[in-house]
C-alpha cells in the first residue's frame, strides 16, 4: 500500500516554511474578475491551499490501537467511478460538481492499493475479499481459503487450506460483529468473512448436486446458520431464497420453489430458534417497515433479509411496493446495535456497496453513480455517529470495471450527458456526439461492424497505435485500478 502526498500539499508547505509570501485575503486587483459561477478567483484557490495545509499541519496522529473497526467496500468501485460519482453528487446539488467532495474524501488519510489474485492477473470479488478481510492473497473465484485450493474442486480443500477472517478474530476478542451489504449475504465479499469454500457462488446446497466430494462443501448459507449464527449479531442484506425450503412461501415472491432450499431446512427458522432457547433479544425482518422498529437498546441480534435476490438498485427503491432500507439506513442501524451490545470490547462491522458492481455489469452507469453516492452517505452516518479517537474507518475498493471518462467537456458539463466544449457538442472523427461516460467493453457494445480477428496479430503494436475496439459481451468484463 503507497502513501500519497498531493503535490499542492508539499508545494505549499515549502512555500510557507521559506518565508515566500503570497496574496491569501480577499481584496486587491486580483479578485476583481470572477473566473466562474463559483467566484474561483487566484486568491479562493490559494486560501483553499493554505486552509488545507493548515488543517493537515494541526492534525493529531491518533497511536492507539483502535476499539471499533468500520470496514466499508465499495465493490468494482474504481477511481473513475469515484471521480463520476463526485461530480454527479455536486450536480445533483445544483453545483457544477467538480469541486464536490465525497465524505471518504474528506478523511485525513488517503493510499492506494494494487489488486490481483494469486491466479489471475484482474482480480474478482471472492479472491480480493479473502485478500482484505483474511490477510492473505488466493485465487480467483475462492472463499476463506488459501492458494492450495483450486477453485470448484472440493477434493482440494482441506483444514489446512481453510483461514479464518477478521470477524474470526473479533469474536475472540469477544467484541460484535456485523455485516451490511447491498447484495446477497452469501455473496462473494460477505461471504469471505464467514465461509470456507472452493467457489464463491455455492450459496444454496442444490447447487453443489452435481459436485464430487461435496460434504468437504457445505453451501455458503449452511455455513453461515451452522457456524455463526450465535457469533455474529448484525446481518444484513438480501438473499433470502438460500435460507427458505423450496417448498416455503416467500413473502414477497410467493412459492420459493426455483431458488429455494432442496435440504428441506428453513435457516431463517434455526436462526430464530437459537435465539429463543438463548433466550436472547432479536429481530427478523424482510421490509423497510419492520426495520424501522427495530430499537437497537432492546434488541442484540437482528437478521434483516429484505430482498429474495439482491437488494434493489437505489434508483429504484422508490417505486417498490415492498419498502427497503437504504445502505445508510442499515450501517445506522448496525452500528447502534453493536456498540450497545459490545461487551465493553468495541465492535467489527462489514458494509459492502455491493450493487455498484452490479450496475457496471450491466453498463449503467447512472446506476452505479448513485450507488457510489449511497454508500458515501453510508459513510457519512459511521463518521458521525463514531469518535475518532477510538473507532477506525477504512472505505476502499476490491476491483474496477472499464467505466472511464472521455473526451474534453466544459466545467460543469452534466456527467451523464454529452460531452460539450465550449458549449458546444463535441463530435467523433464519425461525426456522431458521444457521452462523457463510456466502457471498454459489456452489453452496450456496437455490433453492426465485425471486430478484427485479433488471434494472429502483436497486440502490443495495436495498443500503441491507439486503435480502440468495441468489445461485445453479454456482461462486462472487470478492469485493473
Amino acid at each position: 500500500m503507497t502513501m500519497l502526498y498531493p503535490v499542492k500539499i508539499v508545494f505549499f508547505v515549502t512555500l510557507m516554511h521559506s518565508g515566500f509570501g503570497f496574496p491569501s485575503k480577499e481584496t486587491g486587483p486580483i479578485t476583481d474578475s470572477k473566473f466562474s459561477g463559483n467566484g474561483e478567483t487566484q486568491v479562493y484557490w490559494r486560501n483553499q491551499a493554505k486552509d488545507e495545509l493548515q488543517k493537515y499541519l494541526k492534525s493529531q496522529k491518533i497511536e492507539k490501537v483502535a476499539r471499533n473497526v468500520i470496514f466499508f467496500l465499495g465493490d468494482g468501485m474504481s477511481i473513475p467511478t469515484i471521480t463520476a460519482a463526485r461530480i454527479r453528487q455536486g450536480q445533483l446539488n445544483n453545483k457544477t460538481g467538480e469541486e464536490n467532495v465525497l465524505s471518504w474524501e474528506k478523511f485525513p488519510h488517503v493510499a492506494l492499493s494494487k489488486t490481483y489474485n494469486q491466479d489471475h492477473q484482474t482480480p474478482d470479488s471472492a479472491g480480493t475479499a479473502t485478500q482484505f478481510l483474511c490477510g492473505i492473497k488466493t485465487n480467483s473465484g475462492v472463499l476463506g481459503v488459501d492458494g492450495s485450493v483450486k477453485p470448484k474442486d472440493c477434493s482440494s480443500m482441506t483444514d489446512k487450506s481453510k483461514v479464518t477472517s477478521i470477524a474470526d478474530w473479533s469474536i475472540q476478542k469477544e467484541k460484535s460483529v456485523g455485516i451490511v451489504t447491498t447484495t446477497r449475504i452469501t455473496h462473494a465479499t460477505p461471504g469471505a468473512a464467514y465461509a470456507n469454500t472452493p467457489y464463491r457462488n455455492w450459496e444454496v446446497d442444490w447447487q453443489l448436486e452435481n459436485v464430487t466430494n461435496k460434504e468437504n462443501c457445505p453451501d455458503i448459507a449452511k455455513q453461515l446458520i451452522n457456524d455463526y449464527k450465535s457469533s455474529i449479531k448484525v446481518l444484513m442484506g438480501g438473499g433470502r431464497r438460500y435460507f427458505l425450503p423450496n417448498n416455503e412461501t416467500d413473502p414477497v415472491i410467493g412459492l420459493n420453489d426455483e431458488n429455494g432450499r432442496r435440504d428441506n431446512r428453513n435457516l431463517i427458522e434455526e436462526w430464530i430458534n437459537d435465539k429463543q432457547q438463548r433466550n436472547v433479544n432479536y429481530d427478523y425482518v424482510w421490509n423497510a417497515t419492520e426495520f424501522n422498529k427495530i430499537d437497537p437498546r432492546f434488541t442484540e441480534y437482528i437478521l434483516g433479509l429484505f430482498n429474495s435476490d439482491h437488494m434493489s438498485f437505489e434508483l429504484d427503491k422508490a417505486n417498490q411496493t415492498v419498502p427497503e432500507p437504504t445502505l445508510a439506513e442499515m450501517t445506522e442501524k448496525a452500528i447502534k446495535t453493536l456498540r450497545m451490545h459490545d461487551n465493553n470490547k468495541g465492535y467489527f462491522l462489514l458494509v459492502e456497496g455491493g450493487k455498484i458492481d452490479w450496475a457496471h455489469h450491466f453498463g449503467e452507469a447512472d446506476l452505479a453513480l448513485s450507488e457510489t453516492i449511497a454508500m458515501a452517505d453510508a459513510v457519512a452516518v459511521a463518521d458521525k455517529l463514531t469518535s475518532d479517537q477510538d473507532t477506525l474507518i477504512i472505505v476502499t475498493a476490491d476491483h474496477a470495471h472499464t467505466m472511464t471518462i472521455v473526451g474534453y467537456p466544459d466545467r460543469g458539463n452534466p456527467i451523464l450527458g454529452l460531452v460539450k466544449n465550449d458549449g458546444k457538442v463535441s463530435m467523433a472523427k464519425d461525426n456522431l456526439p458521444y457521452t462523457t461516460i463510456a466502457y471498454a467493453n459489456g452489453p452496450g457494445a456496437i455490433e453492426r461492424r465485425p471486430r478484427k480477428n485479433l488471434t494472429d496479430v502483436h497486440t502490443g503494436n495495436i495498443i500503441c497505435k491507439n486503435k480502440v475496439y468495441d468489445l461485445p459481451f453479454d456482461s462486462k468484463t472487470f478492469c485493473i485500478s
